[in-house]
């Protein structure tokens, strides 16, 4: 097992160890697994920030307007699924790598427009 990066909160060292600890993983796919461990402890930390501080805040207007942790929370979690996502890590029932959805080519140099 890839032992446990330092600084990582509870949710990220139990997401390093789910996946690091089943799958012998690339340097690249070491270092996306380190940002999706520490956006999850992001995601803790902003939780916690939600249940003493609301929903809401009111701005300088004077009006109503959403909490900018939760706005933070929602692009953290959309971030977060775009990285474990990104590690295709094999399903447990036939370990087949996860599917994307349309064929893609391989990429290669643009010509100029002339």
């Amino acid at each position: 097992m890839q032992e446990v990066p330092p600084g990582l909160g509870e949710s990220g060292t139990a997401l390093w160890a789910s996946i690091a600890g089943k799958f012998g993983l690339e340097v690249f796919e070491q270092q996306l697994l380190l940002q999706a461990c520490r956006s999850a402890d992001l995601l803790d930390r902003l939780a916690a920030q939600a249940a003493v501080g609301g929903l809401t805040v009111t701005n300088a207007k004077g009006d109503e307007v959403t909490a900018p942790w939760i706005t933070e929370h929602r692009q953290q979690s959309a971030n977060l699924a775009r990285m474990i996502a990104s590690l295709r890590i094999p399903d447990e029932e036939d370990q087949r790598p996860q599917r994307r959805g349309a064929l893609r080519r391989s990429y290669g140099i643009r010509g100029s427009v002339a």
